[in-house]
């Protein structure tokens, strides 16, 4: 995946789309160059690339009070915000049908948007579940409050899931991983620094303040917070590091139903599963067992008021933000400002077009192709993934560290790499979903329940290798080993402020060609993609001498980064970051390779001062061209799988020579690295 999650995955709006325009220039009479206009010059490019490239673009778009981080997909998210409002607002007064997309639409948005209503219903969206949740006597009736939970898409206890069989990618199966907790992973509740001790401090007093929301005194509210954190630690202390669920054979265990009870004794798991929507099945995939032992040892063993304040609080932290005031605000105060820094909420306005782009995101992606995203250009950036394919597919024949048995493998999981571009071909139907004006909570609550269900329903299906996992309006990009395929959404592509004629070549194939196209292609053949095969089977499938120098290379990428100190002590880690970091670096010289047959390489001319290839470089960083808050950078290095993105520049650019040549980078420069330790893979 081009980017994390946390960061920047929003609704789309239509801008001006980049194509690749040979001999075209990035400024205009009226309009300086876009790329020379970022540069802050007064950082050398061999001491902080990062920097020197979007230096002045950072100092004029300092981060607004309401976002933890602020960049280049913020700037395309808002203008895609602009569009879908528009949509919304027009779907609103429009009376349609009752059932048609455009009332869908109109619906959810008019009741997300009237925060009187909202205010007067308070928490009654969430007493019928409440009730439930108190009325439990038996360890079955926790059961089956985790199994009503599930449908809602609240996160307790059981991370239950629909997919591909990772040994056999014709099947769809259960699979069961970690999950559960309020803190975003397990370091957050044992890490001893200062930062971290003190998200613990704040997440207690959330939890307080949140049970009080719900009506109680503060003394219930105190002894609910307690057992929630006991409960909680207890499933953090066996949950697996981030680093380690990277391992794809160590996160597949088949059972059968028989041996998940046996894994955890006294659970009837049959039963259970059928509560949650998985009646009929036979076997799991459990992605972590020492998790579900002690889930079950838990179940069997914490007092029930234990499970009742932590499925009550599972239950309104999912379902805070679309409720009254107090509860939105609260979960703002710490998961918004204490663990990323956001000073002030976003406008309301945008947390509905989010919501719905959670609740029925295609029905949106639709109207925004329709408008936004020409079948001309879906056709351009086709073009440019398939000149990226043959860089990459020369590289692999180039390589001399694998051996020819190997590189035909390679050679025949490249070519069946399935490329999707811009939108499927095929849309999600919605019309089973009902919304109206009534309940923004109850709408969320159906659309959740829906989109469980309409998962849940692939269990022994034959897999549907049409459908996408992210909608055209999301400004990100993934790789899915399963179905070996890259899925390269059509906001990916755009450039704020930067019109199509606008954009040379050099831009392009680094901005689009490089870090997602050939990022998203190296996927395939990273540390963990590259142990599944053309048919996204988990199988080796390499020579083991082949598989030893491919890993000596990635503990070579593994140590560099281990090497980045971020925020004081605060390292990267190496080890979990691996694969993007992997996916950097191959994406950069395979863009490269594929820009120097272009027109504009050959011809070699200045542009605003600058070479192709500088260009191409700069290109590249403008990807990158991100900034964000210590609190969100932090979170960030505990959570995240990717690096910060001045190493995602910086790091991968110290190991490509063209980027010495192109730069004068010496010894002596902060990025300087000698030969021999310079990672090269692809």
């Amino acid at each position: 995946m081009k980017f994390s999650p946390l960061l920047l995955t929003a609704p789309l709006l239509g801008l001006a789309l980049s194509a690749c325009n040979s001999g075209s220039n990035s400024g205009t009479a009226n309009q300086p160059d876009l790329i020379q206009a970022n540069l802050d010059t007064t950082v050398r490019p061999g001491d902080d690339f990062y920097r020197y490239a979007n230096g002045a673009w950072f100092k004029n778009h300092p981060i607004p009070a309401s976002e933890s981080n602020w960049g280049i997909g913020k700037e395309v998210q808002n203008e895609i915000y602009v569009r879908l409002r528009q949509l919304n607002q027009e779907a609103a007064r429009a009376k349609a049908a009752t059932g048609t997309a455009q009332q869908k639409i109109g619906d959810f948005w008019a009741a997300g948007m009237d925060s009187a209503a909202i205010n007067r219903q308070g928490v009654e969206p969430l007493q019928k579940e409440l009730t439930r949740i108190r009325s439990i006597t038996t360890v079955t009736g926790v059961q089956a409050a985790i199994a009503r939970l599930q449908l809602l898409g609240v996160n307790a206890l059981i991370g239950g899931y629909v997919g591909q069989d990772a040994k056999n990618s014709e099947k769809m199966a259960l699979q069961l991983w970690q999950a559960g907790l309020g803190l975003p992973n397990r370091d957050y509740y044992f890490n001893q620094d200062a930062r971290t001790s003190n998200i613990r401090k704040e997440y207690q007093k959330h939890l307080t303040t949140m049970f009080g929301l719900l009506g109680q005194d503060a003394a219930t509210a105190q002894a609910n917070t307690q057992r929630v954190l006991a409960l909680e630690t207890k499933l953090a202390a066996a949950s697996r590091k981030l680093e380690a669920l990277r391992d794809p054979y160590a996160n597949y265990n088949k059972l059968s139903v028989a041996q998940l009870d046996e894994l955890t004794p006294g659970l009837n798991w049959k039963p259970w599963l059928a509560e949650m929507a998985f009646a009929g099945t036979d076997t799991v995939i459990v992605g972590q067992p020492e998790f579900y032992r002690e889930a079950g040892r838990l179940l069997r063993t914490a007092p029930l008021a234990d499970w009742q304040a932590y499925l009550q609080w599972q239950l309104v932290h999912t379902y805070a933000p679309t409720l009254s005031q107090g509860f939105d605000e609260e979960n703002f105060r710490f998961y918004g400002t204490v663990l990323q820094g956001a000073k002030e909420q976003r406008p309301r306005w945008k947390r509905v077009l989010d919501a719905e782009e959670n609740a029925m995101g295609e029905a949106l992606g639709q109207l925004f192709v329709k408008e936004y995203f020409t079948p001309a250009t879906k056709k351009r950036y086709e073009q440019l993934t398939e000149n990226v394919v043959a860089s990459f597919r020369e590289h692999i024949k180039a390589l001399d560290w694998m051996s020819d048995t190997t590189k035909q493998k390679a050679l025949v999981k490249l070519g069946k790499i399935t490329r999707k571009v811009g939108y499927p071909d095929k849309w999600k139907d919605y019309s089973s979903l009902r919304i109206d004006r009534t309940s923004y909570a109850a709408n969320v609550m159906r659309a959740n329940e829906w989109r469980y269900r309409y998962e849940a329903r692939k269990l022994g299906q034959p897999v549907d290798r049409t459908e996408w996992g992210m909608t055209p309006q999301t400004y990100n990009a993934y790789y899915n080993p399963s179905n070996n395929e890259i899925v390269l959404p059509a906001a990916i592509f755009a450039v704020p402020g930067l019109l199509d004629a606008d954009a040379d070549d050099a831009i392009i194939y680094g901005y689009a060609g490089a870090s997602t196209i050939g990022h998203e292609l190296t996927h395939g053949f990273d540390d963990e993609g590259s142990q599944f095969d053309e048919k996204g089977n988990l199988r080796s499938w390499w020579t083991k001498s082949d598989r030893r120098a491919f890993d000596a290379r990635v503990k070579g990428i593994v140590r560099q980064f281990n090497g980045y100190t971020v925020l004081d002590s605060l390292h990267i880690n190496g080890k979990a970051t691996a694969g993007e970091n992997i996916a950097d670096l191959g994406g950069i010289v395979i863009g490269l390779d594929a820009f120097k047959k272009t027109e504009q390489y050959k011809k070699g001319e200045k542009i605003g001062g600058l070479t192709p290839v500088q260009r191409y470089f700069l290109g590249y960083a403008l990807g990158w061209q991100v900034h964000q808050r210590d609190e969100r950078l932090a979170q960030a290095i505990l959570t995240d799988v990717h690096s910060p993105a001045q190493y995602r520049i910086n790091g991968p650019f110290a190991d490509v020579p063209a980027f010495y040549e192109a730069f004068g980078v010496k010894p002596g420069d902060q990025l300087y690295r000698p030969d021999s330790a310079r990672v090269k893979i692809w």
